[in-house]
C-alpha cells in the first residue's frame, strides 16, 4: 500500500470495481501490484500516477481524502470503466467516514434528540445481513484468496451499514479490508490476531444484531463520533505519550494524563500520515485552549482546563469554549499521580478484561530477554509473576523494538512501568513507557524517546538473579490444550476454508483437548472442520457450492470460545 496515496471512502472503491467488466475483475489484483510500481507525484490536492509514458492517472482530494468516485480521473481509452481507475482506489489506504473522520464537540443535548428504535429495523437487518455475507465470504477465502474484488464488497456492504446507522460493522469492516491489504502486501505491521480480531467482530455484531433490543442494540449500532459533553473544569498532569500510526494510513500521538482522582484524560494528535508524522507530533503544538505545550512537554508537566468537554472515552475536546493553560505536574512516585500504581494488578486486570481502561501501572524488575515469532520480546517480574513486555509497534522509524533490547541488557534493574494489557493464557502487555533506567527522575516514552547504551546502568545483575531461558519461557504456553483450536482459528483466517478442508485425523487433538477436561473445545474444533469440509453432491453427482454462512457460524463459535477462555486464562495468570 502507497502511503503517497490519499485515502478513499469505501462506496468510491466499492463502486469502481463494481463497473469493471468481469474480465477485468480477473486481472485487478495483477493490475494492483503493477500500479504500486508506478511514480506518484502530489500537486496539491492532486495525486498524479504516471500508469505509461503516454496515459496519467489523477486522484482529486480536496479535503484529504478521496470522496467521489469522479474524482479518480484516468486519460486511458477504457476509462471511465477501465482497471486503472479501480486499481488505484484499491492500492490506496481506506478514508474514515466524514461523519467520523474529525470528532468535534457536541452537547448531552444534541446527542438525545436522536431516539433510536428498541429494535433493529428492516434496513438494518438487511445491511448487516449484507456485511455478514461479504466477512463470511473473505473468512471462507483467506488472506491469500480475499483480493481486492471481495475487499470491495466488504467495503459496499460497510457503506450500506453506515447509512443504514450500524457504525460499529462498517468501522470494523472497513478495518478487516485495511489488515487484508497489509496481510497481502506483506506490511511487517500486519499482524494475524489482529485480523482474526477484526473479523470476530463483524461476525459476532451480525449474529447478535438482528435479535439485540434495547441498550444491547445501542452498542452493537455504535456511534458515528464520539459524542463530547461539558466536564467543567479539570487540574490534570502528564503520564506519558505515545505514538499513533495505523494501517489505514492515519498517524500521529497521543498523550495521556490523569486528574487528581486518577481518571485518564487523552489529548491526541491523529491525522492522515505516516511514521514520520508519529515521530513529529509529539513536538507539535497541544491542540487546546490557548497552551504552547508540545504533546512532549505534557507528558511531564499539567495543564489547567476549563469550559472542558470530553468523550466516553476520556478524550479531551478541543471546542471554542474549552481554555487551558500549562500547570506544574508530578512525578511517578509523587501524589495524586502514585495513586495509579496503588492499586492492586489483579483489579487491573479485571477492568481491563472487563472493557475498561487497558492501561497497567507496574513495578517491574527485569529478567531478560525471550525470542518469539513476532520479535524478541522482554522479560520481566511484576506483580508477583513472570511477564513478557512487547513491542506496540514494529515500525522501524519508531524505536520501541530499539529500546526493549536495550533494556534488556540490564537485567536487575526495578522500573515503574506503563504498559497495555494484550489478553493471553500468560502475564503480556505491551510496553508504552517507562522510568529511565539511571535517572530515576526522568521518563521515557517508548515509542518516541531514544535509549542509548550509555543510559544503561553499569552495574550488573545481582547476585543470584538470572535472565530467563529463552526455551523456557516460550514453550509454556504453545504447549496448553486451547492452542489446538486456537491454531485452527488462526489457521482459517489465513488460509481459508479449503486450509481446514485438507484430508487429516483430528480426533487426536480432539482426544487431547477432553483429556484436559477442554469437551466444549474438542466438540467446537471437529465441527469447524466438518464445516469445511462439507461438500455435499447433488442428484447427478456434482459437488454442490459450499455454504459459507455454515462454516462462518462454526469459526465464530470456535473464536469465541478462545476469546473467552483466554480471558479466563488471562486473569488467573496474573493472579496466581
Amino acid at each position: 500500500m502507497s502511503p503517497q496515496l490519499p485515502p478513499v471512502a469505501p462506496a468510491v472503491t466499492a463502486e469502481l470495481v463494481a463497473a469493471l467488466s468481469p474480465r477485468l475483475r480477473k486481472r485487478l489484483d495483477s493490475g494492483i501490484a503493477k500500479l504500486a510500481d508506478r511514480p506518484v507525484v502530489r500537486d496539491g490536492a492532486v495525486v498524479h500516477i504516471a500508469v505509461d509514458d503516454d496515459t496519467d492517472l489523477e486522484l482529486h482530494a480536496p479535503d484529504g481524502a478521496v470522496r467521489e468516485a469522479d474524482a479518480v480521473r484516468c486519460g486511458c481509452l477504457l476509462a471511465p470503466d477501465c482497471l486503472h481507475r479501480a486499481a488505484a482506489a484499491s492500492l490506496a489506504p481506506v478514508a474514515e467516514d466524514t461523519d467520523s473522520a474529525a470528532p468535534q464537540d457536541r452537547s448531552a443535548a444534541e446527542e438525545d434528540t436522536a431516539q433510536a428504535p428498541e429494535t433493529a429495523t428492516p434496513e438494518q437487518r438487511a445491511a448487516v445481513r449484507a456485511v455478514q455475507l461479504a466477512t463470511s465470504a473473505v473468512l471462507e477465502a483467506g488472506t491469500d484468496g480475499a483480493g481486492a474484488v471481495l475487499q470491495a464488497e466488504l467495503l459496499r456492504a460497510a457503506h450500506t451499514a453506515r447509512l443504514a446507522g450500524l457504525h460499529r460493522a462498517a468501522a470494523t469492516a472497513v478495518s478487516v479490508v485495511t489488515a487484508l491489504r497489509a496481510a497481502r502486501a506483506a506490511d511487517p505491521a500486519y499482524h494475524l490476531t489482529d485480523l482474526a480480531a477484526g473479523l470476530y467482530d463483524v461476525l459476532s455484531v451480525a449474529h447478535r444484531l438482528p435479535s439485540a433490543s434495547g441498550g444491547e442494540l445501542t452498542t452493537l449500532r455504535g456511534t458515528a463520533r464520539q459524542p463530547y459533553r461539558p466536564d467543567g473544569s479539570l487540574r490534570l498532569y502528564g503520564l506519558f505519550s505515545e505514538p499513533v500510526l495505523t494501517a489505514s494510513g492515519y498517524a500521529g500521538a497521543v498523550t495521556w494524563t490523569a486528574d487528581a482522582e486518577g481518571r485518564l484524560y487523552q489529548v491526541s494528535d491523529v491525522a492522515p500520515g505516516g511514521a514520520g508524522r508519529a515521530v513529529g507530533a509529539a513536538d507539535r503544538t497541544v491542540r487546546i485552549g490557548d497552551t504552547a505545550l508540545t504533546h512532549r512537554e505534557l507528558a511531564r508537566a499539567g495543564l489547567a482546563v476549563s469550559g472542558a468537554t470530553v468523550s466516553p472515552t476520556g478524550r479531551l475536546g478541543a471546542g471554542a469554549g474549552v481554555r487551558a493553560v500549562r500547570a506544574p505536574g508530578a512525578g511517578w512516585h509523587e501524589e495524586p499521580v502514585a495513586r495509579l500504581w496503588a492499586e492492586p494488578v489483579p483489579d487491573q486486570i479485571a477492568r481491563a478484561l472487563a472493557g475498561g481502561r487497558d492501561l497497567l501501572f507496574l513495578d517491574v524488575t527485569l529478567t531478560g530477554t525471550a525470542a518469539e515469532a513476532a520479535g524478541d520480546c522482554l522479560l520481566a517480574e511484576g506483580a508477583g509473576v513472570p511477564l513478557r513486555l512487547t513491542a506496540a509497534h514494529d515500525d522501524p522509524a519508531l524505536p520501541h523494538r530499539d529500546n526493549l533490547r536495550l533494556l534488556s541488557a540490564a537485567p536487575g534493574t526495578r522500573l515503574r512501568v506503563v504498559a497495555r494489557l494484550t489478553p493471553a493464557p500468560h502475564p503480556r502487555a505491551q510496553l508504552l513507557a517507562a522510568e529511565h533506567p539511571t535517572r530515576a527522575d526522568t521518563r521515557l516514552d517508548i515509542g518516541l524517546d531514544r535509549l542509548q547504551g550509555a543510559d544503561l546502568p553499569t552495574t550488573t545483575a545481582p547476585s543470584g538473579s538470572v535472565p530467563v531461558p529463552v526455551s523456557a519461557s516460550a514453550s509454556a504456553c504453545d504447549e496448553a490444550p486451547i492452542h489446538l483450536l486456537r491454531r485452527r482459528v488462526h489457521q482459517a483466517v489465513s488460509g481459508g476454508r479449503p486450509v481446514l478442508a485438507l484430508p487429516g485425523d483430528t480426533r487426536a487433538d480432539a482426544r487431547r483437548l477432553r483429556r484436559s477436561g477442554l469437551t466444549t473445545a474438542a466438540e467446537l474444533l471437529t465441527d469447524l472442520h466438518s464445516a469445511a469440509a462439507d461438500r455435499a453432491h447433488d442428484v447427478f453427482g456434482r459437488l454442490r457450492p459450499t455454504d459459507p454462512d455454515r462454516f462462518a457460524r462454526a469459526w465464530l463459535a470456535a473464536a469465541h470460545y478462545t476469546r473467552e477462555l483466554d480471558r479466563t486464562l488471562c486473569l488467573a495468570a496474573w493472579t496466581s
